[in-house]
């Protein structure tokens, strides 16, 4: 889960620039920097995975804990009324909190059902929960040793995005899209393309817009393709609160991480040493894949997995998305 935690912290002093970036030469760490709705509801889906209970009641409580974190007006509303149900949203608040079910599912089936909890909560569009399967498929598959070229083309042929386009191609065209669809893709390729794990992360921000989003979420995907380097490890915690660090801590023991930070560089090193290997299961060879249709000081908070997460069940959607000029 941290490397779309590094991955929102970096992008967040970006996001709502007018214009685009069009660079990747920017300091990586700044005082500027800051963790955003991304982080925690990301924390919040992590605590699910290893404590079970319902994640609406957790997403909840951690949206009380960090209320100024640029969410998005539909989403403080539902935040703020218990008895709200989902709002049929296709914006990227599914995907982008998605990261931790790739480490914590057991199988190809399983990662498609808890990204599909995880999201209808609040976006239950089809659009919203297929980018949310999709990415948290592309992390699993990363996660046990798949190559991005192969990740590229399964997650084509499963889900049906096409992911043949480049970072250079699409950066003098992209725009603000908050969409699931509009932004999912162009994360994952982010990553896909990438030498390492500040590569992944300098290619979303430089696309502009929704910059920490789509750092978030090209993070959640490089992080098991690469690892992160101790320098990023080291350099994001000043932004974070105890609070998140233990549960980074907890999650980490728990469903593991990548077994170094490797890079494609003609010529790298390995940047950090050996840790412990990932946990879970080996690799599942096939199945039939279901998309359901349908700063530099430390943060103050401001104020057992168990048999397993609790299923959710959607409610009539009014089509809408939680993201967009209110911010994440």
């Amino acid at each position: 889960m941290l490397g779309g935690i590094v991955g929102d912290a970096v992008g967040s002093r970006f996001e709502g620039r007018r214009g685009r970036i069009e660079t990747r030469d920017f300091a990586f760490f700044h005082p500027r920097c800051r963790f955003t709705d991304d982080t925690v509801c990301t924390c919040a889906v992590a605590q699910w995975l290893l404590d079970g209970g319902d994640l609406a009641a957790i997403l909840r409580a951690w949206v009380r804990r960090y209320p100024d974190r640029g969410y998005g007006g539909l989403f403080r509303r539902w935040a703020a009324n218990p008895s709200m149900g989902p709002y049929g949203s296709w914006g990227n608040g599914a995907p982008m909190r998605v990261g931790p079910v790739g480490w914590a599912a057991r199988d190809e089936a399983e990662v498609l059902e808890l990204a599909r909890a995880s999201a209808v909560i609040t976006h239950d569009h089809p659009e919203a929960v297929r980018a949310a399967q999709a990415l948290a498929f592309a992390v699993f598959r990363a996660r046990h040793g798949a190559e991005p070229a192969r990740i590229r083309r399964e997650v084509e042929e499963r889900f049906g995005y096409d992911l043949s386009f480049t970072v250079e191609e699409i950066r003098p065209h992209d725009r603000f899209d908050v969409s699931a669809r509009g932004s999912t893709p162009q994360a994952m390729v982010c990553a896909l393309e990438a030498v390492d794990f500040e590569d992944a992360v300098r290619n979303a921000v430089s696309l502009g817009g929704d910059s920490d989003t789509l750092a978030c979420m090209a993070g959640s995907l490089a992080e098991p393709l690469f690892g992160i380097p101790a320098w990023i490890e080291e350099g994001v915690r000043p932004f974070l609160t105890e609070e998140i660090l233990e549960l980074m801590a907890r999650f980490r023991a728990r469903f593991g991480r990548p077994p170094h930070s490797v890079s494609r560089r003609p010529g790298s090193v390995t940047l950090s040493q050996e840790v412990g290997t990932p946990s879970g299961p080996e690799p599942v060879s096939s199945m039939k894949a279901f998309v359901i249709a349908l700063p530099l000081h430390r943060v103050s908070a401001g104020g057992n997995r168990g048999g397993g997460p609790q299923g959710v069940s959607g409610v009539a959607p009014e089509v809408c998305v939680d993201r967009g000029p209110e911010g994440a």
